[in-house]
């Protein structure tokens, strides 16, 4: 959808989008002037306003209109406060209540479309299809696909959309444990994985009041991240915040298929002192189903992987971050990105290591990324390594679940067999293909 400048913002009822012109209507005497098709903007809205509702899109500056828009399936923007002052009549704008619970009214007449999908045609495959979720806001929109669960939920992704502030102890565990709730809730009891927070030290310092805490680093994708701020004095006290919000999460409010994981561990070492600090701070592993996943997304991953299962249940790929380092390209970096590709076969050898090693050790072992939706054969590949589960934007479910479908009716022999002749097979490819 194009659009153009916000006008305002407010709560979204129903989720949908529209675009006409405006008709704004103070006192409900003058609702005769609202023609068929216009979208209405007033100040309240009473019983008296039921006959319209079903006509238009409904814009209010407080909340008294939203069980009626809900019954009449009409998009709806409530409680905005400015609406009737920046808003006129015969103004073109754009409704939208389809990005979660925020509703935005955008200036002009946008063009937008809309597809409808026919989820019946999919059916259960093997291999898991999860969803990648950042905004708290968003998780009521996808509730209806057929997933299983949430593959990953950043920390830092939430706390930026939803904390929006550097970790400060009452309102940082509140806020955040209520945003996880809206995620694990959405799902349950299917299991969200959340990755514990991962922000690179620039971006912390943009929080607000971060700056006043973080150091400046020349290269932060290397730098202080990850594990290495769990049990640093510098932020100990962050992440305590950030275990106390799990802590609650799962044992107050009982949201136990919250899954936790850690990023950007460097060694075994690592794994331990993460392990004793979470602990310290109520989440130890193996209480209360208590798990922990890490995400393999070092090379040191790679290569100490059998290790690493020894203070980790179970795995995620970080596609992204394994593939940078493994080639030493910046997909950032525009001289570059000819270079960053997922495919290229040492990545997917060093993909290949981690999921025979995963499989091995009977530990359950998925990836999160986009290639597996934009490249149907590299989702064979992974299907044939023997991965346990893909996790996509959910605006790529359907695309990546139908990938899954064709591959596992096609005549791929590997994808037919349980996963531990699966294994068997996928290791004596692995080994043989090993470098000296």
């Amino acid at each position: 959808m194009n659009k153009g400048r916000i006008l305002t913002i407010s709560l979204s009822v129903c989720d949908a989008a529209v675009s006409r012109h405006l008709c704004l209507i103070d006192p409900a005497k003058d609702i005769d002037k609202l023609l068929d098709g216009l979208i209405l903007a007033t100040e309240a809205t009473d019983p008296d306003w039921v006959p319209i509702m079903t006509r238009a899109a409904v814009s209010s500056r407080i909340m008294a209109g939203v069980l009626r828009m809900l019954l009449s399936s009409v998009p709806a923007i409530v409680g905005t406060g400015n609406s009737t002052y920046v808003l006129y009549t015969s103004q073109g704008v754009t409704v939208s209540c389809a990005v979660g619970d925020k509703g935005f009214v955008y200036e002009g007449i946008s063009t937008f479309s809309t597809q409808t999908v026919d989820l019946t045609g999919l059916r259960e495959v093997k291999t898991k299809v999860m969803l990648n979720l950042a905004n708290p806001a968003s998780a009521y929109r996808w509730w209806r696909l057929p997933e299983d669960g949430i593959g990953l939920a950043r920390m830092e992704f939430v706390v930026a959309n939803a904390v929006q502030v550097h970790p400060a102890p009452a309102y940082f565990v509140d806020k955040l444990s209520h945003s996880f709730a809206a995620l694990c809730a959405t799902f349950y009891p299917k299991p969200a994985i959340i990755r514990m927070s991962d922000f690179k030290i620039n971006e912390y310092a943009n929080l607000i009041g971060g700056v006043e805490f973080e150091p400046k680093e020349e290269n932060p994708i290397l730098g202080f991240r990850g594990a290495s701020r769990y049990y640093s004095p510098h932020y100990k006290v962050g992440f305590e915040l950030e275990c106390r919000a799990i802590q609650r999460l799962r044992e107050e409010m009982g949201f136990g298929n919250a899954v936790i994981m850690t990023p950007f561990c460097r060694n075994t070492g690592e794994a331990k002192k993460v392990a004793e600090v979470m602990a310290e701070y109520g989440l130890k592993r193996g209480e209360n189903g208590f798990g922990l996943y890490v995400m393999y997304q070092i090379l040191s991953n790679v290569i100490m992987a059998n290790e690493f299962t020894e203070h980790f249940n179970n795995f995620s790929i970080g596609s992204n971050v394994l593939t940078q380092l493994t080639l030493s390209v910046d997909r950032d970096s525009g001289q570059l990105e000819d270079l960053f590709n997922e495919q290229d076969e040492a990545v997917k050898w060093m993909m290949a290591r981690m999921i025979a090693v995963a499989r091995r050790k009977d530990c359950k072992i998925g990836i999160c990324g986009q290639a597996p939706s934009n490249h149907p054969e590299f989702a064979k590949f992974l299907v044939e390594a023997g991965i346990n589960s893909i996790s996509v934007s959910p605006d790529s479910f359907v695309a990546v679940e139908k990938h899954m479908v064709a591959n596992e009716r096609a005549c791929c022999f590997l994808a037919k067999l349980p996963y531990d002749l699966r294994y068997v097979l996928s290791s004596v490819m692995y080994y043989t293909s090993s470098p000296p």
